[in-house]
């Protein structure tokens, strides 16, 4: 059965960093299109990144300049690497596989506060 777990959330201090992991089980990984969702308190869910095959990038302007998506096949692990974060981070991040069916993981738990 395909799964996607994340890990590496938490509470941070604004301007802090933090990575955040996804792997996938029981899938081809390296076919796959990859990304970040998040969804803030009464908030819709927003696409924050995403990752193709071949390692192109795309991010939302709220994230821009200070997010970073990466990929390593060899580790069937997708990342997100978040920098100079501020308290509008703040939400549940979820990885998701970009393909037909979607699959979402569970979603881990970001908060920015001082």
């Amino acid at each position: 059965q395909v799964q996607l777990v994340e890990s590496g959330g938490g509470l941070v201090q604004p301007g802090g960093s933090l990575r955040l992991s996804c792997a996938a089980s029981g899938s081809i990984f390296r076919i796959y299109e990859m990304g970040w969702y998040r969804q803030a308190p009464g908030k819709q869910r927003e696409l924050v990144a995403r990752i193709t095959t071949g390692g192109n990038t795309d991010y939302s302007d709220a994230v821009k300049g200070r997010f970073t998506i990466s990929r390593d096949n060899a580790k069937n692990t997708v990342y997100l690497q978040m920098n100079n974060l501020i308290p509008e981070d703040t939400a549940v991040y979820y990885c998701i596989r970009l393909a037909n069916p979607l699959l979402w993981g569970q979603g881990t738990q970001v908060t920015v506060s001082s």
